[in-house]
């Protein structure tokens, strides 16, 4: 059997722009006799396409879409993703589906049977279970079809059904999975082992085709493959690229596939998602504050891959209190990322509202309030020159400092997307070692000087934090895995240090509401996959 792997980059909602790619896919794979071509899940439409589900037209358009799509196909089978209307009168208005294309026509339909609500998934929302058959027939072949959650439960841990044990008892000759998985940092090794584990237990090859490109917070890597019935790897596709290939199962020779390091793939994950995040949304160029921090000059780097030198502008911002080292170290990596660099001074900006608001202040000695208006000046330029020149403004917040609100709202948390606000601080400092393998680009001094906002004079972070590997021990452990203050303490932290943190990331939930979406790179980020509510008393 050859299966032609369409590894494709849809966009949510542009039916035309998905089905277009369809088209071209199948016209290419066709003609390299294959047996059937594979699309990831919920192709045409874009995933996930959350509420656009929920509008009037948006099925019927999805529909026409699929028609279309059919009358394209000629004898060989195309098996694609889509939003498949429900004729009942349920509340979930849809199935997520795939359609058996051949000869211009829908032969068959496969409906998903496993709807994850976990994490950044909600589809319970709108998809039904399927209840329809999950066999169809290709030259004599049995071929066992599956969405995406269909093959997560091979543990049965997560629901009480198991489609697999449906399949297994059929004794398919190959399974095929549609997938749209979002990625992170350690997934790949996730799915691989997972899904040697379905081959083992279906007892036949597997072919698993995900979807690649970034759709708002979440980013996709691909890296479809397929396994014989052992559970061992016969090919697969490059990550975070699209990928139109073929993959021969009847060629039993296995490989040995190396994953890359974790900061590659973290690399190219934030890459692709901010490109694609961009471009999408109609942007060309993105701007950055340049303050000489690790932070910014990652988010630069990130950000001239993504975009190109010629479309990225960098703007020091630089207070009264602003290091000359600071200052030089910006330019520094402005020069070696080859971009547009400019100085927009505050002083005298910070010098007026403290004089407007004076009268006010009275007396009150100075605070936290006099460092905020600084990173609030330096906010009212940037978005000033995003609005005059169309740049996206990235923000450069880390996930350390976003859990803990070491941020200002409305300073520096302003701007359109928020790059790596999923990446702990220790993971920035090691990003930004990688990114200088080769050459030079993040500037020794910014690597190696200790970390500081600059909103008073001769700040560090550790005068407010715990050091970076204390603070980011204590946050995985509450914030990714939900552990307790009591199971905290036996890792061997202070007591005192763990309270203190677990405080500030509930106090700060209300920053984080209004924070800009960021790229999704841990098992748990902040955001639509950590469902926090604001006003809330417990502590433990």
């Amino acid at each position: 059997m050859r299966i032609g792997i369409a590894q494709l980059n849809p966009t949510v909602g542009d039916l035309e722009g998905n089905l277009a790619l369809a088209i071209d896919a199948y016209e290419q794979l066709s003609g390299q006799g294959v047996d059937l071509i594979v699309y990831p899940e919920l192709m045409l439409c874009g995933y996930p396409p959350r509420d656009l589900l929920l509008k009037e037209n948006f099925g019927v358009d999805c529909r026409s879409a699929l028609e279309e799509f059919a009358r394209t196909t000629g004898p060989t089978v195309a098996l694609i993703g889509f939003p498949e209307k429900n004729p009942s009168e349920r509340k979930e208005p849809f199935f997520n589906s795939a359609a058996w294309c051949k000869e211009g026509q829908v032969m068959q339909t496969f409906r998903k049977r496993l709807l994850p609500t976990y994490d950044v998934f909600d589809e319970d929302r709108y998809f039904a279970p399927g209840n329809s058959t999950l066999l169809a027939e290709l030259k004599g072949k049995r071929i066992a079809v599956t969405i995406c959650e269909d093959v997560w439960n091979v543990n049965g841990e997560l629901y009480p059904t198991d489609p697999l044990d449906e399949i297994a008892s059929e004794r398919p000759d190959f399974l095929i999975n549609l997938s749209a998985s979002p990625w992170y940092s350690g997934k790949e090794r996730k799915r691989m082992d997972l899904l040697t584990r379905v081959a083992r237990k279906v007892g036949c090859p597997v072919t698993y085709v995900n979807a690649v490109g970034g759709n708002d917070e979440l980013v996709f890597d691909g890296f479809s493959f397929s396994l014989n019935a052992q559970g061992e790897l016969l090919t697969c596709c490059r990550s975070f690229s699209e990928a139109i290939e073929v993959h021969d199962l009847s060629d039993e020779s296995t490989t040995n596939h190396q994953p890359a390091i974790a900061e590659e793939n973290l690399r190219k994950a934030l890459v692709l998602g901010l490109r694609d995040y961009a471009h999408k949304s109609g942007f060309a160029k993105g701007l950055i504050g340049l303050s000489g921090g690790i932070d910014s000059a990652v988010t630069a780097a990130l950000a001239v891959e993504a975009l190109g030198a010629e479309n990225v502008i960098g703007i020091s911002l630089p207070s009264a209190i602003s290091s000359e080292h600071s200052k030089d170290d910006a330019r520094d990596l402005a020069e070696n990322l080859g971009i547009q660099f400019d100085t927009l001074p505050i002083q005298k900006i910070v010098e007026a509202a403290t004089s407007e608001l004076k009268p006010l202040f009275g007396d009150r000695p100075t605070d936290v309030t006099e460092e905020n208006l600084q990173a609030r000046a330096r906010a009212l330029l940037l978005m000033a020159v995003s609005n005059k020149l169309g740049a996206l403004l990235l923000t450069t917040g880390n996930k350390s400092e976003l859990a803990v609100g070491y941020c200002t709202l409305y300073g520096d948390m302003c701007g359109g997307l928020a790059v790596i606000s999923d990446v702990p601080k220790t993971e920035v400092f090691a990003l930004a070692r990688h990114m200088n393998k080769n050459r030079v680009v993040v500037p020794v001094n910014t690597i190696e000087k200790p970390p500081s906002a600059e909103l008073r004079p001769d700040q560090k972070d550790s005068d407010s934090l715990p050091e970076y590997d204390v603070l980011d021990a204590i946050l995985h452990a509450y914030v990714e895995e939900g552990k307790s203050i009591s199971t905290i303490l036996t890792s061997g932290h202070d007591e005192a240090t763990i309270r203190r943190i677990v405080r500030l990331v509930d106090l700060n939930e209300y920053k984080r509401k209004q924070a800009a979406p960021g790229l999704k790179t841990t098992p748990l980020a902040f955001g639509v996959g950590r469902r926090m509510p604001i006003v809330q008393k417990y502590t433990n």
